[in-house]
């Protein structure tokens, strides 16, 4: 950067700096954020592909969720970086729909690098975009259909759509009805808390013995043989305090000099133990869930006195049994009292290792037992049933529904188009390729079900302007049908969402004029050390990288 004063060229930014300017800045940004939709456009639909990822400790992950793929990729690009906070914007508000919000933000920001290189001003563009984008969730709402969220086939509908093309595919039937039981569960008065769900996954089995189960699943053994392994009139004790000799803050030598003196401090730590369970019994429990560990000789004790007990618990699990009990967790046994027990019963199922704890009457939670052949499989299994009840949950919330397939895309964009008369300026060519990029959606589910792409859209048109705003793609036959009917139902809010993160993440990329980097902008780490001079492109045209990951995807 200089500044020409009196013949002399004023150096005001370091040497290592490097400056990107204009239209070099936005090719950079935009190329960037392109290569990370084409990253993950290919695991679109039902007949998506998955991608490996293995990450620096060799671990693997094998899947097609969105925001997964985004998470685990190692991108070091901070445009690359803010499109994958689309995604995980989209997961955490609507819980599906990140691969259709990213691809949309990609080929959003390719129409509006069109439009650029007609000389149409970034301003305007994104004006336009802001428009296409208000219309278009406004047009949803009015295309949207009210479904009464006591409609239970409805309900596995939007569940078998979200798992579709996922792990949790071959088994969508039953995994659905699990789904819907479990959002049933959890739901009063058209509020949803999810917080009351719990899942537990557990391999060596078919993903089809899935299932639900009132209260909570704990995967420990009791810490001694002696105990009792199912309580029917269970009074459970939840524990973060080990039931251990207490340490000193500070450390101590003790000098034993005769044997009577090692005897008396062996009694002094075993009273000690023993005054533990005894807070413990004077509580009335004979469950203890500890979070911390138990003492040998106090496990002794414990099953002395036939308390079932069980340690080193996972800090979720006795959260959510807090949840299912509705008890205080114990972090001090002098101050425990009967009023932080919680009844309910216990049963060991041997043949899994796993302790079932149900609550009260007045309790409630479940949880998803969800089984697999091998990890990655129930990984995978996983994700599909958590995207899933993110999907139903918001359904029984909203009550709104659309149809899938790419439906509410192409009647969207038809909208648009029309729309698009009333834009005055040249605001009104971003309307026009805003309704392009949402087209993106039906050629990428055609493209990745080995469908021509173009006649698929050709087909989709026609349908609409004849009025069938329903119509969309069926993948697995390849003709297009009224998806609703089918079964291919998607929340409304889900593609709210979508627009919204992709229409703001594109408009924030476009309105970037200059990039300003204290370092080497180039992610080609391999390159030249400090890259181009300040003020020239250096290695950005190519992406360095980040243009290798997106081929590679």
């Amino acid at each position: 950067m200089s500044q020409r004063m009196q013949g002399q060229p004023m150096i005001v930014m370091s040497e290592d700096a490097q400056r990107v300017k204009d239209k070099d800045a936005q090719e950079h940004n935009i190329t960037a954020a392109r290569a990370v939709a084409d990253a993950v456009r290919s695991t679109l639909g039902p007949k998506g592909m998955d991608k490996m990822l293995v990450d620096s400790m060799g671990d693997v992950t094998i899947t097609n969720d969105g925001v997964t793929i985004l998470k685990e990729m190692d991108i070091d690009n901070p445009t690359a970086e803010m499109i994958i906070e689309v995604a995980e914007t989209q997961e955490d508000e609507a819980g599906d729909g990140t691969t259709t919000a990213v691809a949309v933000t990609g080929e959003l920001l390719k129409n509006a690098q069109d439009l650029l290189e007609q000389d149409i001003h970034p301003t305007a563009v994104i004006k336009g975009f802001h428009l296409a984008s208000e219309k278009a969730r406004e047009e949803i709402d009015n295309i949207a259909e009210q479904v009464d969220t006591d409609d239970e086939d409805l309900l596995r509908k939007v569940a078998e759509t979200s798992m579709t093309g996922k792990g949790a595919e071959l088994n969508k039937e039953a995994l659905s009805q699990i789904i819907v039981d479990a959002v049933r569960g959890v739901t009063v008065e058209d509020t949803v808390d999810l917080e009351y769900v719990n899942i537990e996954t557990q391999t060596g089995r078919a993903a089809g013995e899935s299932e639900l189960l009132e209260g909570a699943v704990i995967d420990k053994d009791p810490v001694h043989d002696n105990m009792p392994t199912s309580v029917g009139d269970a009074k459970i004790l939840l524990l973060n305090e080990a039931v251990e000799v207490e340490e000193t803050d500070v450390d101590t030598e003790v000098s034993i000099t005769d044997p009577d003196q090692l005897k008396s401090f062996l009694d002094r730590e075993e009273a000690q133990l023993k005054e533990k369970v005894e807070q413990i019994k004077a509580t009335g429990a004979n469950v203890v869930f500890c979070q911390k560990g138990i003492d040998d000789l106090a496990q002794h004790y414990l099953a002395k006195e036939g308390i079932l007990a069980v340690r080193r618990s996972k800090k979720s699990d006795i959260q959510f049994l807090r949840e299912v009990l509705n008890v205080n967790i114990v972090s001090d046994l002098d101050s425990a009292s009967e009023d932080d027990v919680g009844t309910g019963s216990v049963t060991r199922d041997d043949a899994d290792e796993l302790f079932y704890v149900k609550g009260g009457d007045d309790a409630h939670g479940v949880t998803l037992l969800l089984r697999g052949s091998t990890d990655h499989v129930v990984d995978e299994l996983e994700r599909g049933i958590t995207d899933a009840l993110d999907v139903v949950a918001q359904t029984v919330s909203d009550g709104r529904v659309v149809s899938g397939g790419g439906a509410i895309e192409v009647e969207l964009a038809s909208r648009l188009r029309d729309y698009s008369d009333s834009v005055e300026g040249r605001e009104q060519l971003a309307v026009e390729a805003f309704a392009d990029s949402l087209e993106l959606v039906p050629r990428v589910l055609a493209e990745n079900a080995g469908l021509d792409s173009i006649d698929t859209l050709v087909d989709l048109r026609a349908a609409h302007e004849d009025g069938d705003k329903r119509a969309g793609l069926n993948v697995f036959s390849g003709d297009v049908e009224d998806t609703f009917d089918s079964g291919v139902v998607e929340p409304a809010h889900a593609k709210e969402q979508a627009l919204s993160s992709a229409t703001e993440a594109a408009n924030l990329v476009l309105k970037i004029d200059d990039i300003i980097s204290a370092g080497d902008l180039s992610t080609d780490k391999g390159g030249d050390e400090g890259g181009a001079p300040g003020g020239a492109p250096g290695g950005m045209g190519g992406m360095g990288g980040m243009g290798g990951m997106g081929g590679a995807m």
